[in-house]
């Protein structure tokens, strides 16, 4: 073993299940600048912030990535249109200037999407209003969106959206915002963190740590496969635990003061089909106090969210028979002619937002700015935000480190470079030379066209990387992409389940009707090639499999 990890200290170490043993090893020995506690999005962010300015930083999370809220989202890369209302206008502005960004360096993630704001009778914004916000939301973003906004009557914005209600309508607005795929941009932002050095590993759970003349200086881990326990020694600890960061403090802290208000959010997953549209839409509800959106992806159609005050373990939210009765009826309301039931509902999730209390009289008004918290007992928390600016928000937290560390430390951390593609073959300029193979590769494949075009868009590039894992022409092409997928979560996002495929590397279980169980068994032996299961080990992982599908979708027998 130790020879092997050896081999491996030379960057040559990824965000693999084979690698997991050798990044245990090398966490058990190293000590780190930054120990990084959770690996969603907001870790992610921090340890690709870190390593690449000079520092070292170690990733622990206890169960998968993005396995809470970065894999539960709305899956909207936005500025946050209603935050104008509330004069948040340089959260609007930072949010508007990273989903710039992110279209740059996150192009197979983050892509253009125009929303309709249809306007009633009785909305407490009125077009005149609304028209001043939208004008307001292109200067902040500089007017560079991907298109300026419109202003549609309201016989234009039946024309564009023929299902919409028409008896009240005073028009719409139409304006550019974006949607993306957030588990993997939490997988794709560790892999670049890795590849500048960063040491991460999921099952991995802090348990405890050892305190130095009051000060944190290591943290005790236990691996959930093995059951070893060791510690993981570091010069500061930064928790980006989400919805859990008062849990986590009170066990690691004792005396904590709990600082959020967790907020529950539940989406209904729907055929792209049963709409009949290429724009998301924003519906307001319960009398213009929250926002749900009717979002469509190029796998399926998706409504929410609720915001609701949440006071459970977030690891147990679940969505419920009258999540779903409210959404459908703001969906009805906006849609009668869509006439849409229980069971036109593919799927459905629930998350929890991390929001700071901040006083506000409703779960809805509470800000979405990030808060970050650094205790003299050598830990910084980092809580709040919002999606769109997590690497701001990483950017920050690194910064607000660095009072904790000597002159030297400092000047080994230079300057912030997270403004450059998380991965070099996922490039703009990748995407636009892997779609003019498609055809090329279809015809001499034999795989579909779509398939090949999805594997295209999902990789750019590195889709080619993903051909080699090709199970060859003797399996249906549906089959043979998901393989395809399934190889290439386990040897570059460390994906040991079936579960964590379905839920968080693909959209099988929020997209397919079935949820993608007739490719089980073709899924679950390339599982059990891979990591060397046995028939029992491969009927365990299928059974939970089938567990979790049951459990997400427990509302069904409640309506």
């Amino acid at each position: 073993m130790a020879a092997s990890v050896a081999v491996k200290t030379s960057g040559e170490l990824r965000l693999s299940v084979h690698d997991r043993p050798a990044m245990l090893e090398l966490m058990s020995h190293e000590s780190y600048d930054l120990v990084i506690i959770g690996g969603g999005i907001t870790g992610a962010g921090v340890a690709r912030e870190a390593n690449p300015r000079g520092g070292k930083g170690g990733v622990v999370e206890a169960e998968d990535f993005a396995f809470g809220t970065s894999s539960r989202s709305s899956k909207l890369i936005h500025g946050g249109i209603r935050y104008l209302e509330n004069y948040e206008f340089h959260l609007v502005f930072e949010a508007l200037s990273e989903r710039a960004l992110l279209f740059d360096i996150a192009p197979t993630l983050v892509h253009p999407l125009r929303f309709v704001l249809p306007l009633y009778q009785g909305n407490r914004v009125g077009m005149f209003m609304m028209g001043l916000g939208m004008w307001a939301y292109d200067a902040l973003s500089l007017f560079e969106a991907p298109e300026p906004h419109e202003r549609l009557s309201s016989k234009e914005s039946c024309e564009r959206l023929p299902l919409l209600q028409p008896k009240g309508l005073q028009g719409s607005y139409v304006y550019s915002d974006a949607y993306m795929d957030d588990d993997r941009l939490v997988h794709e932002t560790l892999r670049s963190a890795v590849a500048q050095g960063a040491r991460v590993a999921n099952r991995l759970r802090a348990i405890d740590v050892r305190m130095e003349e009051g000060r944190v200086r290591g943290l005790k881990v236990r691996d959930a496969k093995s059951g070893r326990e060791f510690e993981i020694q570091g010069k500061h600890f930064v928790s980006t635990v989400g919805p859990w960061t008062d849990r986590v403090a009170t066990d690691l802290l004792k005396d904590w003061k709990k600082i959020l208000r967790p907020s529950k959010g539940v989406h209904l997953t729907f055929k792209r089909s049963r709409f009949d549209v290429s724009d998301a839409i924003v519906m307001a509800a319960d009398n213009d106090k929250r926002i749900v959106f009717g979002i469509p992806r190029h796998e399926m159609y998706i409504i929410g969210t609720t915001d609701t005050d949440f006071s459970g373990d977030p690891k147990d939210v679940a969505v419920t028979a009258e999540d779903v009765r409210y959404l459908l009826g703001v969906a009805d309301h906006y849609f009668p002619g869509a006439k849409l039931t229980k069971d036109d509902i593919v799927s459905c999730y629930a998350g929890v937002r991390p929001l700071v209390d901040d006083g506000s009289a409703t779960e809805s008004k509470t800000s979405r700015e990030h808060v970050i918290l650094n205790d003299a007992r050598n830990v910084t928390f980092v809580a709040g935000g919002k999606y769109t600016t997590y690497r701001r928000m990483a950017l920050d937290a690194v910064e607000s480190t660095l009072d904790y560390f000597d002159i030297e430390d400092r000047v080994r951390f230079g300057r912030s470079q997270t403004t450059v593609p998380l991965n070099p073959n996922a490039t703009v300029e990748a995407l636009s030379r892997a779609r003019h193979l498609v055809d090329q590769v279809s015809r001499e494949t034999g795989l579909a066209r779509e398939h090949v075009e999805l594997l295209v868009e999902r990789h750019a590039m590195e889709f080619e990387s993903l051909l080699r894992h090709d199970p060859g022409s003797s399996v249906d092409s549906g089959e043979r992409m998901w393989v395809m997928e399934a190889k290439h979560a386990i040897r570059e996002t460390m994906c040991d389940s079936l579960v964590d495929f379905y839920a968080r590397r693909v959209p099988l279980f929020l997209a397919e009707s079935d949820h993608g169980l007739r490719f089980l068994g073709r899924i679950a032996r390339a599982f059990q090639e891979e990591l060397s299961w046995t028939d029992a080990e491969r009927s365990a992982q299928c059974s939970a499999l089938q567990d979790y599908c049951a459990r997400e979708l427990a509302w069904r027998a409640q309506l």
